[in-house]
C-alpha cells in the first residue's frame, strides 16, 4: 500500500489564527502539524521587545494559546508538532511546552529545542557584504542588534529521529518546517535535490497557511471564495516521490483550488526557477497541477537544484525612532482642509526645527499607498485620515510629530477631528539586512526536554 504522509498547518505567521490550527489537530488526522512564526518583523520585535523587558522569554507571546488548542487534538492522534516558535529562545519554548504537557497529564513525551540560529556575537567575523548595498557588515557594527541564521530541515530531522514528538526551533526557513517529516517518513537524503526540491516546493504551498486555502485571494466578482470568515488551513498528503495533494479539512471555508494554488506558488517567489532555500533550489517552472475534486489539487514534478553554499543571514539594527499620529476630515472640502493643514504642519515643523530623515504627510482614501503615483484626476473622497510621520535619529526629535499635531486641535484647520493623544505615538525602528554565511561555520545544537 502506497504510503501518504499527511502534514497540517498550524500558522503561517506571529499573529494568525488559533482557530483553524485546533481544526486541524482535531480533524485533520495528521501525522505532523507545522508552525510558522517567525517573519523577520517578528523577530526584530522580539529583539526590541527583549531590550525593553529583560524578563520577556524569547519565545513565541501566542505559544500559550496555540498549544493549549492543539495539545489535545495532537495527543489523542499521535500527531506529531514541528514549530519555530521559539524565536531567540527554543529552550525556554520547549520548557513552556512541557509545562502545558504536564498540565495535560501527557507524561513521557519528548521535546526538542534547535539552537544554532543566533549568532550575534560572531556575524560580523562570519560575513562579509550586506546583500541589498553592497557595503561591509562590519559598517553595521555600531547598531547592531541581533543575526539570526536561516537552518534548513536537518536538525528538525535529527531530532524527529530522536524520537522527539515535539520540535521547536529559532529561525528556520519556512518550508524546511514542512519538509523535515517527510525527509523522516521517507528517508529522503539531504542532498537528494530532486526530492528535496519537491518537499521544499510543497512547503513553500504550507508556509503561508490559509492563503493557499482562499485567504489573501477573494476579490468579490473576480474571485470568490465560500465563508472567507471561517477558513480552514492547509493539509498536503505527501508521497513517497514528492507528489502530493493539497486540500483543507470538511465543514469549513475557502477553497482549495488551481487559482489559489497557483496565487502562492508564486508568492514572495523572485525567480520561480530558482527558489533558494537553505536545503535545496526549488523550480517550480517543472510543476504539474491538477484538480482531482472538491478542494483537492494534485501537485506533481515540481523539481530541484543542488543546495547553495552559504545561509541567509538576517541581521537587525536600530535605525532611529518613528514619529507618527493621524487626524481626520469629512464631508464636502475635506480634502481642501487636509492640503491647508499640511502646509501648516510643514510650517512648523520648520519652526520647532524638526530634525528628520524623511517627513511623510499622506491623505488616506486619496493617496497613502499610490503616493506620487496617484491619478492627479482621482476623485475627491468624502472623508480622510491625514497622517504625518517622520523618520528620525533620536526619540526627543520624533516626539516633535506628536506635539505638533496637538496643536491641529485648536490652532489648525476647522472641522479637525483629533484622536485622544494617549497612545504611544513614537517607536524605535530596527532595520533588517542580508548577507550569507559559510554553511560549514553554523552547527546547531539540539536540547530533550521531558514531560
Amino acid at each position: 500500500m502506497k504510503k501518504i504522509v499527511r502534514i497540517g498547518a498550524g500558522s503561517a505567521w506571529w499573529g494568525d489564527r488559533i482557530e483553524p490550527a485546533r481544526w486541524n489537530a482535531e480533524r485533520g488526522d495528521l501525522d505532523y502539524l507545522c508552525f510558522e512564526t517567525m517573519a523577520e518583523a517578528t523577530v526584530s520585535a522580539a529583539q526590541v521587545r527583549k531590550r525593553r523587558d529583560p524578563s520577556f522569554p524569547g519565545y513565541d507571546t501566542y505559544l500559550d494559546d496555540r498549544m493549549q488548542a492543539v495539545l489535545p487534538g495532537c495527543i489523542k492522534r499521535g500527531t506529531r508538532i514541528v514549530t519555530n516558535q521559539g524565536w531567540i529562545n527554543p529552550d525556554a519554548a520547549a520548557e513552556r511546552i512541557v509545562h502545558w504537557l504536564k498540565k495535560l497529564g501527557a507524561k513521557g513525551i519528548k521535546v526538542a529545542a534547535i539552537n544554532g540560529s543566533l549568532i550575534t556575537d560572531r556575524v560580523l567575523q562570519l560575513t562579509d557584504k550586506i546583500l541589498e548595498n553592497g557595503k561591509p557588515t562590519s559598517s553595521l557594527a555600531d547598531s547592531l542588534v541581533s543575526a539570526e541564521v536561516y537552518l534548513g530541515a536537518e536538525p528538525i530531522v535529527a531530532a524527529l529521529k530522536q524520537g522527539a514528538q515535539i520540535v521547536v526551533s529559532g529561525r528556520v526557513a519556512d518550508p524546511s518546517l514542512f519538509m523535515a517529516p517527510m525527509m523522516v517518513e521517507f528517508g529522503w537524503d539531504a542532498l537528494d535535490h530532486a526530492r528535496l526540491g519537491a518537499g521544499n516546493g510543497l512547503g513553500h504551498l504550507m508556509e503561508c497557511g490559509a492563503q493557499v486555502t482562499g485567504g489573501y485571494f477573494p476579490d468579490p466578482g473576480f474571485k470568490d471564495v465560500p465563508e472567507p470568515w471561517n477558513l480552514a488551513f492547509p493539509i498536503v498528503e505527501v508521497e513517497e516521490d514528492g507528489s502530493a495533494v493539497l486540500t483543507k479539512v470538511s465543514g469549513c471555508g475557502g477553497a482549495v483550488n488551481l487559482m489559489t494554488v497557483k496565487e502562492q506558488m508564486l508568492y514572495e517567489v523572485h525567480d520561480p526557477a530558482n527558489y533558494i532555500t537553505p536545503d535545496v533550489v526549488v523550480d517550480f517552472t517543472t510543476s504539474k497541477l491538477e484538480q482531482v475534486g472538491p478542494d483537492r489539487v494534485r501537485i506533481t514534478n515540481i523539481s530541484g537544484k543542488p543546495r547553495t553554499p552559504t545561509l541567509k543571514v538576517s541581521i537587525g539594527c536600530t535605525e532611529g525612532f518613528i514619529g507618527e499620529d493621524m487626524f481626520f476630515y469629512a464631508g464636502p472640502g475635506a480634502l481642501r482642509r487636509a492640503q491647508l493643514a499640511k502646509t501648516i504642519l510643514e510650517e512648523r515643523f520648520k519652526v520647532v526645527k524638526l530634525d528628520a530623515e524623511e517627513v511623510r504627510v499622506d491623505f488616506l482614501g486619496l493617496n497613502a499607498i499610490h503616493g506620487a503615483m496617484t491619478p492627479k484626476d482621482a476623485p475627491e473622497p468624502y472623508e480622510i485620515a491625514v497622517r504625518v510621520a517622520a523618520r528620525t535619529k533620536t526619540r526627543e526629535e520624533a516626539i516633535k510629530v506628536g506635539r505638533e499635531v496637538d496643536g491641529m486641535a485648536v490652532s489648525g484647520v476647522g472641522m479637525t477631528g483629533k484622536r485622544v493623544p494617549h497612545q504611544d505615538r513614537t517607536r524605535e525602528i530596527i532595520g533588517v539586512w542580508s548577507s550569507l554565511v559559510p554553511r560549514e561555520k553554523i552547527v546547531p545544537s539540539i536540547n530533550f526536554f521531558e514531560s
